[in-house]
């Protein structure tokens, strides 16, 4: 198999797992949105913090430092994994941060090439989840941004196809004529340009598409942001209550979190509350560098306080650790 054959094929692989989970947060959401056991989640607090007993410190200095730990309320960060079934690791990481105090969810995409230090050497972060599973993973994404991830939830591929035609598909409009042949995948995309209604396999096939945009991996991202949004607005309607069941079969069957069932209910009711608008996406701002990925450390800084920060004071660039 060729190199660029290959690198297409994980590309494909990892935007088909962005799509599904989180198309399956839309749908939990649904579903636990109704459920009457709503408990809001609790928040993870560092143990207080002790400076080191050889340095002089005063009471004034030790409280500003648990100041700079202190939450802020009704926020939590959730990371979301999809995992690779074949190699062990995780193709698509994003932190979703929810505010329910100031009404938005933001999900920000990790690379899963990005410079890591896991047990002591230099590895993609993808492979955290190969060497110690979500677990490892969470608390790699934890240090390098300087801020805690409050809970887990790892989703399987095998879902996507089932929750879209669920949904009874989605009405989508596709920004361009979609035409490409891989024999080797037993992949052929030919879909036209136009609002039509989706089924699961035609979703898969649009979210899969990248050679006809001029910018590639970058319009394939837009038009999968663009997707999520119409499912939000599809999915978060009451017209889908009668679908519930649906929704929970392929929530046990391709999800594991250790969210409870009244954290999920309360997390749902909320994101209900918020509508669709509220939700946005991005990525973490980074350049690449066979054979990483390194996060720009000014940047991240900047887009970790302004979306993903749960604490009250903004992070420093000493509180990141991120690799160079």
């Amino acid at each position: 198999m060729s190199r660029a054959r290959s690198s297409r094929r994980q590309r494909s692989k990892l935007n088909q797992r962005l799509a599904l989970v989180l198309v399956l947060l839309v749908a939990v959401t649904l579903f636990v949105g109704y459920n009457k056991l709503f408990q809001a989640p609790e928040q993870k607090t560092p143990e207080d913090p002790v400076l080191d007993d050889s340095t002089d410190t005063t009471d004034l200095e030790s409280e500003a430092l648990r100041s700079h730990l202190e939450r802020k309320p009704n926020f939590y960060t959730i990371l979301v994994s999809g995992v690779d079934d074949h190699n062990g690791g995780s193709d698509t990481n994003i932190l979703v941060a929810v505010d329910a105090e100031n009404n938005y969810i933001y999900g920000v995409s990790i690379p899963r090439d990005t410079k890591s230090i896991i047990h002591g050497r230099n590895q993609k972060i993808n492979y955290a989840y190969n060497a110690g599973g979500i677990d490892l993973l969470a608390q790699t994404i934890s240090d390098q941004l300087g801020i805690p991830v409050d809970y887990t939830v790892s989703v399987d591929l095998q879902g996507f196809v089932a929750l879209v035609d669920a949904i009874g598909g989605v009405t989508f409009d596709v920004p361009i004529n979609m035409n490409y042949e891989d024999p080797y995948q037993n992949l052929y995309i030919h879909i036209s340009k136009g609002v039509q209604t989706l089924s699961g396999a035609d979703a898969l096939k649009v979210v899969r598409f990248r050679e006809g945009y001029a910018t590639q991996d970058i319009g394939r991202m837009e038009t999968q942001q663009n997707f999520l949004k119409a499912v939000a607005k599809q999915v978060l309607t009451v017209g889908n209550l009668d679908k519930i069941d649906d929704f929970v079969k392929i929530f046990q069957t391709y999800v594991e979190t250790d969210l409870t069932v009244g954290n999920l209910a309360w997390l749902g009711k909320e994101a209900i509350g918020m509508g669709a608008d509220a939700i946005s996406f991005s990525t973490l701002p980074s350049e690449w560098h066979s054979p990483y990925i390194y996060l720009d450390t000014e940047a991240t800084l900047a887009l970790v306080n302004e979306y993903l920060n749960p604490y009250v004071e903004d992070r420093v660039a000493e509180d990141l650790h991120i690799c160079t």
